[in-house]
């Protein structure tokens, strides 16, 4: 270490940060944010991409939003530092703060202290922003979770607020901290009912058991729930939340079943100690699976409490109603609340419903959210913690020929880990465990692989017979080859897609600590129950000395179902003796998270003059089964799943393969209507097999004003449609695409039917959200690779969507009261491209049929709103 070093490490730098002064440590390689993070437990500004491209860490720097992530401390000293902590002082909201609250501009929340940050240094300077000011105010600042539309409603009211008779700061709303809720006995879901110990954590009252097997069969197991004399309830499930903010839309389940008011229900998720066994957070089963579990167990402890009081009272329980969290006559002449039936009782009760719904309702930790108290598994730490960092691989495939351990080994503060092929630095400062990583000298032998250019061609020749999940599937019906020949008109077309990566804003994190022989995880996973057993295999342990514990998760879509980063965390803290952290880096998460897989999908049709269509067969290589199944009437089909060698590792993606069938489907189904020379929403209503698709597709067309739409020279509609996940979409785009001009999208109209609407606030901002991200995929989105190697591992070099690239989303609800909900994080996407390739084609006559469309471009022009 040279003096130079030495005299950094002693100095400090002085900051004023929230308006008290404070000394942090200065170090050269030491951002802004790691500072205030780690030395000062300000944890409101988030890590997100370390090149200052995702705005996440912003803070106020002199009322300038800067971001914190690339903010030297030397830059910082003596300047005045705003987080979001300290925006509008204890007790009290800011205007933004209050209006981020109102219009529920959030979905896993992760982006929001950094917006709220970037649109109140907007209105300081222009209290009167117009849409084109809040996008080049906000551009920098990303949503993963495509939330923007809400962020823009939220940024306008804001600036009403401020302008308003109510205008400054407002006090803030009282939130309870509810008391931790632990197991002495072992996880509940591995105990019998009555050998649980409810009642050493919760108070007084009743719980209803709803034993596992007895709801949907590849998601949640079973429910239960507590109905304290407190006048509380609490519900588990052991499902998460990722951003699709399922909480507050099972909470209200519950609430409505009880007849309780939402603020009295606290819903408890994703611990394996005390929650039901959960095979995972996928395929929009939150609302149809343990949205069932439930409600199944609410009403059950509803009718118990009737029962109770008819006893008491003497009466017949036909005669009594819940209300109001008390039992009374029809009549209403007699009450008794919930709380009087439930004093003194420690009750557990077995059981063997009206959907509620259509209240908007304000998400229970929103609160906490809009003043950075919320606590993200990054932001988590425990007495002692160390940091740890991996060393990988450059790429897939690559073999460790030499190590030299010796320069990081040298460094003061640091412990290097040897364990076979797993090399790990341990520091208690991420960034002296980042300086010993880069210390270490690895190399490297780098054998060829398949390169992005070459995909089609290695997927065609490398067919796999994968089984299970993964396997294969083949269904036909009629005379395909024979429909085929004898059909006048004939269209074969190749379909294809990109891999593309997940980029949750808040990378993969693992937190691990050993009390004794029991182990205790923080992670963000989708599974937790399934990393519970992973991690019990791994250790040789009992999945009863292992609890993993799933906070609310900076986004996921599918991407955090892995276990290895919890196992190496656990190990680590396992030989060191002390909690351990592991948080991936961004060009980590691009380079060694799993991808949406690649698709190229063969189709082939034919149809009569008369515009009917005979023959279908349609074959997905690489992506998937899901969406396959054509909602259509097509009486000679063949749907053909093949699975293939991926050269990169693939897996769960919002809306699984759905996204590339409907594309190459609806895409398909376009291209034959204008050879038919038939209207593309007249083909699909001759065809349509589904009246509530039927339905969709006519609502969205008469919104867009279909049939009155003006085609070519420059300007086109194009709409598709498909089913899944027990939900029906429809989806219109207009565009203009004038020649020397980029590709301008006008709106989007979209219109979806999940059955029942529980809480359309929150199902409008998921359905836009899916329509942002669907944008990504649709027009920029793609990971470039070459010899296992991810080759765009940076958000300055992986285009995602922005507040520019947003145009005005129009979202119809078909509420039907009579069906079962389904969920909305992931359908809403599947016919996105597909319309926007379809409407490129009517305004030019150009037919793309590969995602993204737009590879080259910078992204669609937006008009100023």
């Amino acid at each position: 270490m040279t003096a130079i070093d030495v005299e950094a490490r002693s100095a400090t730098v002085r900051l004023i940060v929230n308006g008290v002064e404070r000394q942090v440590p200065l170090q050269p390689e030491r951002s802004l944010l790691v500072a205030l993070r780690e030395e000062l437990g300000l944890t409101g500004a988030k890590y997100g991409c370390g090149e200052g491209a995702c705005g996440a860490c912003t803070v106020l720097v002199d009322l300038s939003p800067e971001r914190a992530c690339v903010f030297s401390l030397g830059e910082a000293r003596g300047r005045r530092i705003t987080t979001i902590e300290g925006l509008a002082g204890q007790g009290r909201l800011h205007p933004v703060q209050r209006a981020f609250l109102q219009a529920g501009a959030m979905q896993c929340g992760y982006c929001v202290p950094g917006m709220i940050l970037s649109a109140a240094a907007l209105i300081a300077r222009q209290p009167n922003p117009g849409d084109a000011d809040i996008t080049a105010a906000l551009d920098g600042n990303l949503c993963r979770c495509g939330a923007y539309p809400a962020i823009r409603r939220a940024v306008s009211l804001a600036a009403e607020l401020a302008r308003g008779p109510e205008a400054g700061f407002a006090p803030r709303p009282a939130a309870a901290t509810p008391p931790a809720i632990t197991s002495s006995r072992g996880p509940w879901d591995l105990l019998p009912p009555t050998r649980r110990d409810y009642f050493s954590s919760l108070p007084d009252g009743l719980v209803a058991v709803l034993p596992p097997g007895r709801s949907g069969w590849w998601s949640s197991d079973g429910a239960w729930l507590h109905l304290g004399a407190d006048g509380t309830a609490t519900a588990f499930t052991g499902k998460v939340d990722v951003g699709q903010d399922n909480r507050t839309a099972l909470s209200h389940l519950v609430a409505e079943e009880l007849r309780l008011p939402a603020a009295a229900v606290r819903l408890v998720m994703g611990d394996t100690d005390v929650c039901p066994f959960d095979v995972g957070t996928f395929g929009s089963r939150s609302m149809a699976d343990a949205g069932g579990s439930l409600r199944t167990a609410a009403a059950a402890a509803r009718r118990w409490l009737i029962a109770r009081a008819a006893s008491r009272w003497r009466v017949d329980a036909r005669r009594l109603q819940a209300a109001d969290g008390s039992v009374r006559t029809r009549n209403g002449r007699r009450s008794i609340p919930y709380a009087d039936l439930l004093r003194g009782l420690r009750r557990i009760t077995i059981v063997s419903g009206r959907v509620v719904a259509g209240q908007p309702a304000l998400r229970a930790d929103a609160l906490e959210i809009v003043t950075g108290e919320k606590r993200y598994p990054s932001d988590l730490t425990r007495p002692g913690l160390l940091h740890a960092r991996m060393l990988r691989p450059p790429g897939l495939g690559a073999t460790l020929r030499t190590v030299d351990t010796s320069g990081a080994r040298a460094l003061p503060g640091l412990t290097v880990v040897e364990e076979g092929p797993r090399i790990a630095v341990l520091a208690q400062h991420s960034t002296t465990a980042d300086r010993g990583l880069s210390a270490i000298e690895a190399r490297w032998q780098i054998e060829a692989q398949p390169a992005e250019r070459d995909l089609e061609t290695h997927l065609r020749s490398h067919p796999v017979a994968a089984e299970g999940w993964e396997g294969g599937s083949s269904e036909e019906q009629g005379n395909l080859e024979r429909a085929l020949r004898r059909a006048p008109v004939r269209l074969d077309a190749t379909y294809r897609t990109a891999y593309i990566a997940h980029a949750p804003l808040e990378t993969r994190v693992a937190l691990a600590e050993w009390t004794g022989d029991r182990l205790t995880v923080w992670t963000g996973t989708q599974r937790p129950f399934a990393l519970r057993e992973s991690l019990a295999e791994a250790l040789e342990l009992s999945e009863a000395q292992v609890r993993v514990i799933v906070p609310l998760t900076g986004g996921g879509f599918g991407g955090k179902h892995t276990v290895e980063l919890a196992i190496d965390a656990a190990r680590l803290a396992r030989s060191s003796g002390r909690p351990v952290k592991i948080r991936s880096t961004r060009e980590e998460e691009f380079r060694w998270a799993y991808l949406r897989p690649a698709a190229v999908v063969d189709v082939r049709s034919g149809a009569s003059r008369e515009g009917r269509i005979t023959a279908w067969d349609l074959t997905d290589l690489n992506a998937g089964a899901a969406g396959i199944e054509s909602p259509y009437d097509f009486r000679n089909q063949r749907l053909t799943y093949q699975p293939a060698a991926s050269p990169l590792p693939q897996g769960s993606y919002r809306a699984l393969a759905a996204t590339a069938n409907t594309f190459a489907r609806e895409s398909h189904l376009d291209e034959l209507a204008h050879r038919l020379d038939q209207d593309p929403l007249d083909l699909r209503l001759a065809h349509v097999a589904d009246e509530r698709l039927e339905a969709a597709l006519e609502a969205v067309a008469e919104r867009i004003g279909w049939a009155r739409r003006a085609r070519g020279s420059g300007h086109g509609m194009g709409i598709a449609g498909g089913i899944e996940k027990e939900g029906r979409i429809a989806t219109a785009v207009e565009v203009r695409a004038l020649a020397g001009r980029p590709l301008e999208i006008v709106r989007i109209v979209t219109a979806y039917d999940c059955g029942a609407v529980v809480n359309p606030h929150n199902l409008v901002n998921q359905i836009e959200g899916a329509t942002v991200m669907g944008l990504g995929g649709a027009l920029f989105e793609a990971i470039h690779f070459e010899d296992g190697r991810v080759l765009n591992p940076a958000f300055s070099q992986y285009r995602v969507p922005r507040f520019r690239d947003v145009p005005p989303i129009d979202v119809i609800l078909l509420d039907r009261k009579d069906v079962p909900p389904a969920g909305a994080g992931e359908t809403p996407m599947i016919a996105l491209a597909p319309a926007l390739a379809n409407a490129v084609f009517e305004a030019t006559g150009r037919r793309l049929r590969a995602l993204p469309l737009l590879p080259d471009e910078a992204g669609p022009a937006q008009t100023p709103r």
